[in-house]
């Protein structure tokens, strides 16, 4: 071969090298470690200027969730049909948004399990399950649920619900490395939040607050798994050195008398993060308090630091940089981790980078995300714990929110005004969309509450709960809403609002098009207009949706994706649909016309009858099942069951054999807790007598 053939033959390679995947070659392996190879902080940055993939958990670092995309727009998405559906082959919640890149989607799951989808056929590419333990569900207070992964230079990253985190390769789905975040596993820490990956570091906190744990972020390097920082939420044990001055300074807002340490303190960072590249800061909302109540945990009061609160760190170090608080001294499960977006606006006539907030607590908060300076806060929702903030940022308190002597509606209460479900923004409309409750609940305070300690009545004592309180002594006089708003977050005002059939529904997408899509708990996806609120557009999912939206474009065309899965804390014991199915993505295209998979109806018996008890018993068995069952399987024939049965509506033989379920059960292997050593025989009897005699109180004359 002579050098001129020799430099053709090369120069031939090379083309064919550069050329780009054809129809044929896209959805291989090849292309996946090309496509997913090349997502990195520069390419997320670049991808936010017209949004044709999804390559982060809220979109872009900003967590705007506004999709620059306008193919789909309000004057045709009327003609949005189904272009295929996917099965997830799971029982439990579902509160994913899908990353998309070149038309590779990746989606978890319950249980943390990871499906990799080509979206230009519906197929599976691969699925990695990471083999959590099933019988330690009880170890999370609200589902066995996972937010999403993040993706980075050719590895998918997942945090599992045992609090392991993964880098999985994206072509393969085999494992790269793995990590146990854990500091303590003798306390139920869990993960179910989605990691983040900033200047090449994949960020992870953990949940497990209810239980009596320490909060904390941590990072690790995306390629090696190399832990590089950690940042505590709350401080330790004061007798020790402090991790650094950000502890130090915390430390003085809590009262040692009580050796707050010992039950964790709380403050887990189970959810929202967001990064400012130009600023090089990295914002972290922290949880709440264990417990929840401040006069066992704190007992001469104090703020507590940083409860409640949003963070912003040096992403290199993770060191601490500012922090606002916007519940001092927490004693309602008022989390601050619901999700955060940057936005630039207009304040007073002058730019200002700011951080827009609806947090549990119910109010909207504007604040500098430079510095962390308040700049104004108004309640979304009725609350009947403040009236409003002072100019310093300070909330103005009602004064007998905080006495426990007495059960009261807590409004809102522990489910949130506003929970995780994504929330997002649109620049052109200049509004923020939330998916706004109110669950009716009632707390008061467990004067005699010790750590740990394992007695009926406490709300499920029996499987590591720390709250300090009960909840329902009474029943609740507040009533449920559920509602979407559309807030003007610089005029601090509700612009449109409508109005759902029930609490807990999913988040929300905005796009260019001049659209708000939202999935929600009666089992529909909407399309609404973004400045007006009329629905334009909607499609029955099954059962009811809680995760966001994605949309993005592959070959042309763009696509808007949904994982469907009811569940969450609220989605345990209570529903608002009668079908139910497995978990399912849905993908939809103008003048798509797939078939809707099949979902049956809700399997749920008559009124249990029939169980012989001693009514004698039920009043101890009220107070055992509160502390070993109600949050899973609710009232017994009152609530009617979410992902989880409702044990009032079992067949009668599965009640009369209890013992053989709560023992070592084959409900286990779907996240059952074996309650051998917490109930002994007579216990369940107890706990047997009440179910049937509940059923049989309410039970029409």
């Amino acid at each position: 071969m002579t050098k001129l053939h020799a430099a053709l033959a090369l120069g031939a390679l090379l083309c064919l090298a550069m050329a780009p995947a054809t129809a044929q070659d896209k959805g291989s392996a090849d292309h996946i470690k090309a496509a997913t190879g090349r997502v990195d902080g520069a390419f997320i940055r670049a991808n936010a200027a017209k949004t044709p993939d999804w390559p982060s958990h809220g979109l872009d670092y900003a967590e705007t969730r506004f999709s620059r995309l306008d193919q789909i727009n309000a004057g045709n998405v009327k003609d949005l049909g189904l272009a295929w559906s996917y099965d997830l082959e799971s029982t439990r919640g579902v509160e994913a948004t899908p990353l998309v890149v070149d038309g590779i989607m990746y989606v978890s799951a319950s249980w943390s399990v990871v499906h990799a989808i080509d979206v230009r056929t519906g197929k599976k590419i691969w699925s990695f399950d990471p083999k959590v333990d099933r019988s330690k569900g009880f170890k999370g207070c609200c589902d066995v649920v996972n937010r999403g992964v993040a993706l980075y230079q050719g590895k998918v990253f997942v945090g599992a619900f045992d609090g392991r985190l993964i880098a999985l390769d994206a072509a393969t789905g085999q494992p790269v490395w793995e990590k146990d975040t854990l500091i303590d596993h003798k306390r139920s820490y869990t993960i179910t939040g989605a990691p983040r990956v900033f200047k090449g570091k994949v960020i992870i906190g953990n949940g497990g607050a209810e239980y009596g744990v320490r909060g904390y972020v941590t990072a690790y390097d995306a390629n090696s798994g190399e832990q590089k920082w950690r940042w505590f939420t709350v401080p330790g044990d004061p007798s020790k050195p402090f991790e650094d001055a950000s502890m130090a300074k915390a430390a003085k807002t809590w009262d040692p008398s009580a050796r707050y340490w010992e039950s964790g303190g709380g403050g887990t960072a189970w959810d929202t993060l967001a990064f400012d590249p130009e600023l090089n800061l990295m914002y972290v909302g922290t949880g709440n308090g264990s417990p929840w109540a401040r006069s066992k945990r704190s007992p001469k009061g104090g703020d507590n630091l940083y409860l409640g609160s949003i963070v912003a760190l040096n992403p290199d170090t993770g060191k601490y940089v500012w922090h606002y608080q916007e519940t001092p001294g927490d004693n309602w499960d008022y989390t601050s981790t619901q999700p955060m977006i940057l936005a630039d606006l207009k304040i007073d006539g002058k730019p200002r980078k700011v951080i827009l907030h609806a947090p549990k607590n119910g109010f909207f908060f504007v604040i500098d995300r430079t510095n962390g300076k308040f700049i104004s806060a108004k309640n979304f929702v009725d609350v009947n714990w403040a009236t409003g903030y002072d100019d310093k940022g300070r909330p103005i308190e009602v004064a007998a929110a905080r006495e426990g002597d007495k059960p009261g509606d807590s409004i809102p209460g522990p489910f949130g005004a506003h929970n995780w479900h994504s929330m997002s923004f649109n620049p052109q409309t200049g509004l923020a969309y939330l998916p706004a409750q109110n669950i009716p609940l009632n707390l008061m305070d467990d004067k005699d509450w010790k750590f740990n300690e394992n007695k009926p009545a406490r709300p499920h004592a029996a499987l590591g709960w720390n709250t300090a309180m009960f909840v329902n002594v009474e029943p609740p006089k507040s009533k449920p809403i559920g509602r979407l708003v559309a807030w003007d977050p610089v005029a601090q005002k509700e612009a449109w609002a409508v109005e759902h059939v029930s609490p807990w529904n999913g988040g929300t997408l905005t796009t260019a098009g001049n659209l708000v899509f939202q999935g929600t708990a009666d089992g529909r996806l909407v399309a609404y207009n973004a400045k007006t609120g009329e629905k334009l557009w909607e499609t029955a999912t099954g059962t009811g949706v809680v995760a966001a939206p994605a949309t993005y474009m592959v070959d042309g065309k763009q696509y808007v994706s949904i994982a469907v899965g009811w569940g969450g804390v609220y989605g345990l014991a209570a529903r608002a649909t009668e079908r139910q199915g497995p978990g399912t993505v849905y993908t939809f295209v103008v003048g798509g016309n797939a078939p809707k998979p099949e979902f049956v109806q809700y399997r749920m018996d008559k009124l249990l009858q029939g169980v012989k008890y001693d009514p004698a018993k039920v009043p101890d068995g009220t107070l055992l099942y509160v502390s070993n069952c109600v949050f899973c399987h609710g009232v017994p024939g009152v609530d009617r069951g979410g992902n989880i049965p409702n044990l009032g509506y079992m067949n009668a033989a599965f009640i009369e054999n209890l013992d053989k379920f709560v023992f070592k059960g084959p409900a286990m292997e779907r996240g059952m807790p074996d309650f051998s050593g917490k109930l002994s025989a007579e216990d369940v009897e107890k706990i047997k007598a009440f179910i049937q005699g509940t059923a049989d109180a309410i039970r029409p004359k």
